[in-house]
């Protein structure tokens, strides 16, 4: 039933308009995305790309929602994104807002999830940043 009501607010979004403050920008760059557990350490990786990028959150594209035996989406997650940017990669935190399965054809099967930013070291939130810039021009 959530599934169900996951699409209809999708489909919403579409018809009603997308209220998002940060433009997005569609972009493709790999990804590797690991939980954070109670000690801030971070557990094993999984591997997907993004399939937008703002100011405030991700769109990431991942085979998975589960890391093991947890769910990234579980309430109060934080996750560890590394986003490897064209000659350099940024390690980005992050929280899970939405997800919903994605049922394309080849590389876009498996999940959507749509994350928040949350604080991140200023070196890689400033290349980051500077990198969102070039791509909007």
């Amino acid at each position: 039933m959530t599934e169900l009501l996951r699409k209809i607010a999708v489909r919403l979004r579409d018809y009603v308009g997308n209220r998002r403050w940060a433009p997005r920008r569609s972009v493709r760059l790999p990804v590797l995305v690991a939980l954070l557990d109670e000690r801030a350490v971070a557990q094993p990786t999984l591997a997907g790309h993004t399939r937008d990028l703002s100011e405030s959150g991700l769109g990431l594209v991942l085979p998975a929602v589960r890391l093991g035996d947890r769910y990234l989406t579980g309430g109060g997650q934080t996750l560890r994104v590394t986003l490897q940017l064209p000659g350099t990669h940024v390690r980005l935190y992050a929280t899970p807002v939405r997800y919903e399965r994605l049922e394309g054809e080849g590389e876009e099967r498996g999940y959507l999830l749509g994350l928040s930013l949350s604080e991140t070291e200023d070196a890689d939130r400033q290349k980051f940043l500077d990198y969102l810039r070039s791509v909007g021009k």
